[in-house]
């Protein structure tokens, strides 16, 4: 009897050790799972879609611009015809009278071409090498990049002792760092220190758009040194400032462009700085250099698609 129970409590002793051993067995560690594999992210390349088979939209000055006539001259769009001196440009092309609208025509237009005073060109548009030459300072000093042009300002001869000592400033050596930091180049040699005047009065200046911003910089300077000095300024165009310097309308006459023979037997002429002509081109455009011959070509209406000058 004794022993019956004691087998009966053994049996329920193993059952138990049993019951727990499978309850407490080690379940094996769930595996992670796969992570999908990300593609990775390529780097966004421009689209190109300059359609090079597009007709080129030609941008030009207004007659009146002295750009114009230093341009057109130095690339034959002004040809003589027997008598006549006859501007070729192509019709069609989209005239503009001032710097300022030249610009934006062409960077709002991929396949607009221009020409600006090389001190204007910014980041708004691209200035390209002419006959593989590059539009700079450095090259136009040279003579390397051809297509370059004084800076005029004229006088009728009689010249206020006002106007006399504005126009030194212009010429010494503070008036001409001031051209050198706008990017034109100093047509002074051996320039002398200014001493202020202390003068006072009205200096009255009309004529080109691409001479009026640096000369608004030479006004704003000289006005410190003689704060009692004002100045009235037109910016209309180079043959509008020798005009007024002709007929005595203004004091002084600005030009971007030569004075014509009859122009020079009646006025006073002082070379402020020589500046490059840029032709400028659509930021878009992938052409970064043309020869002067292309050129020439769009502008007198020979080429007028972009693939016929790649």
């Amino acid at each position: 009897m004794k022993n019956r129970k004691l087998l009966s409590i053994i049996a329920a002793v193993l059952m138990l050790t049993l019951v727990f051993a499978g309850c407490t067995k080690e379940q094996p560690a769930e595996q992670p799972q796969p992570q999908p594999q990300q593609p990775v992210e390529q780097p966004q390349q421009p689209a190109n879609d300059f359609n090079a088979d597009k007709d080129i939209t030609v941008v030009a000055r207004d007659a009146a611009s002295g750009t114009r006539g230093a341009f057109h001259e130095i690339m034959e769009i002004i040809r003589k015809e027997g008598d006549t001196t006859v501007d070729k440009l192509v019709v069609g092309a989209l005239e503009f009278d001032g710097t300022d609208k030249v610009i934006t025509a062409v960077e709002q237009d991929k396949y607009g071409i221009g020409y600006i005073s090389l001190g204007s060109v910014s980041e708004r548009i691209k200035a390209i090498s002419v006959s593989g030459a590059e539009p700079t300072i450095e090259n136009v000093k040279s003579g390397v990049y051809s297509v370059a042009r004084p800076f005029l300002l004229v006088t009728k001869g009689t010249e206020s002792d006002l106007v006399k000592d504005f126009l030194s400033f212009t010429e010494s050596v503070e008036g001409q760092k001031i051209v050198n930091d706008r990017s034109f180049i100093s047509a002074v040699d051996g320039p002398e220190e200014y001493t202020s005047s202390g003068m006072s009065g009205t200096i009255k200046m009309a004529g080109s758009t691409s001479v009026a911003p640096l000369m608004e910089k030479l006004q704003e300077e000289y006005s410190k040194l003689n704060p009692d000095v004002n100045f009235e300024m037109q910016a209309n165009g180079s043959s509008q400032g020798i005009q007024a310097a002709l007929d005595g309308s203004y004091d002084i006459g600005m030009s971007s462009r030569e004075l014509k023979s009859e122009e020079a037997a009646e006025l006073n002429r002082h070379v402020l700085a020589i500046d490059g002509i840029a032709v400028i081109v659509n930021n878009e455009n992938p052409i970064d250099n043309l020869t002067s011959e292309d050129i020439t070509a769009i502008y007198i209406g020979e080429k007028t698609v972009w693939s016929e000058v790649e």
